[in-house]
């Protein structure tokens, strides 16, 4: 699943924050020190806020010391990428604080650090919450994927294909080979909402369930350099549902309705091209066009799309042609959507596009929104 590590997206703030975690509780040992006289530390008054006796001011110094050892061990959980990073932190917080207050006039400045490492520990439970629910659509998803037919694709199966499909099914080599009842893939890439934007880097995990036909794709963006944007979007029992939020806390986008679902059928039906043994699926239905191109129509659930998928002259898959819903402004307007392959690579010994490009075809001009790389594509996960 998708990392639960704050700042998963960005290495630079995941740096960042590592530093902070480490140098901050180094800090907090200069409290262990003073108290127990181990070091000159003149800079150090050793006022208190209450009064404290030799005996206590001991303890206090104890404390101090694991402060520290809490900060450290949390920062190098997030060094690490362990989701736990935040829950060590937390609590860390806490006896910092307290002792920053017990010790206000020495160590008053160690509040601002505190202060930071609060607002990351908030983002990185709200987004371990949010990669938990994706988590859980995951497992039902794999759940409820049924065991089809586990003979392999034979010519005879693919006989009554469209003859550019029956060659795109011989190229990708699932001949032979058992269908595919569920996907995992990772990818990475540029994401843009705007014509006018500078691309933003993604990373994403995917996982598809053939029958019945359904999908979660799990997305972490960096936006403006710095702000971390988690997202999923999901299509299950004919109904899509597109969910971002910043930072794990603020929604940017929450999608559901008629628009949304012929949307999330579109991409499940487009993205068969990583899993090709699912153009036998029984919700599709091909119609031959010419000689590399044929049109695929998928009904499901009372919702119904069909797209265009064009071969080049090996049989792969170069492209797929479809309308689809495009909003702006709070109005949504069917409009030409296109997604392009550019390199091609075998996964478990099945040929896929690996690189692309999805791009919507508007009449103000082409809007390019999404370059994708698959790095990673497994069969039957579980």
């Amino acid at each position: 699943m998708p990392r639960g590590a704050l700042f998963a997206s960005s290495e630079e703030m995941r740096l960042f924050l590592v530093a902070l975690l480490a140098l901050h509780g180094a800090l907090h040992l200069l409290g262990f020190l003073h108290a127990w006289k181990l070091a000159a530390l003149p800079g150090l008054s050793g006022q208190t806020t209450l009064p404290l006796s030799p005996g206590s001011v001991r303890v206090a110094g104890v404390l101090w010391l694991l402060a520290c050892l809490i900060f450290v061990a949390a920062a190098v959980l997030a060094f690490l990428r362990h989701d736990a990073w935040w829950m060590l932190a937390a609590p860390g917080l806490v006896l910092s604080q307290a002792l920053i207050v017990l010790q206000w006039q020495d160590a008053k400045a160690g509040s601002v650090a505190n202060a930071l490492i609060l607002l990351a520990v908030v983002v990185g439970f709200a987004t371990s919450r949010f990669e938990r629910a994706t988590a859980e659509h995951v497992r039902s998803l794999l759940a409820e994927a049924r065991e089809g037919p586990r003979a392999p694709v034979s010519e005879q199966d693919i006989g009554q294909l469209p003859e550019p499909v029956q060659r795109w099914l011989r190229a990708s080599s699932v001949l032979g080979k058992e269908r595919v009842r569920s996907v995992r893939l990772t990818q990475r890439g540029t994401l843009r909402t705007a014509a006018d934007q500078k691309g933003m880097p993604a990373t994403a995990e995917q996982y598809f369930s053939v029958e019945p036909p359904a999908f979660v794709w799990a997305v972490d963006v960096v936006m403006f350099g710095v702000i971390p944007v988690v997202g999923r979007d999901r299509y299950s029992g004919g109904h899509g549902h597109m969910l971002i939020r910043g930072a794990s806390l603020f929604t940017l986008a929450d999608a559901r309705g008629p628009n949304i679902d012929q949307g999330t059928l579109l991409r499940f039906l487009g993205e068969t091209v990583w899993f090709p043994s699912a153009a036998l699926s029984d919700v599709i239905r091909w119609q031959p066009l010419d000689a590399t191109r044929a049109r695929a129509s998928m009904s499901y659930a009372g919702v119904s799309a069909s797209a265009v998928f064009v071969f080049d002259e090996r049989g792969r898959f170069s492209a797929l042609e479809a309308e689809r819903y495009f909003e702006r402004g709070g109005v949504s307007t069917l409009e030409p959507w296109r997604v392009t392959a550019e390199q091609w690579k075998s996964f478990s010994g099945v040929e896929v596009p690996v690189r692309g490009r999805v791009t919507w075809r508007l009449q103000s001009g082409d809007f390019e929104y999404y370059v994708w790389e698959i790095v990673d594509l497994e069969y039957d996960p579980l």
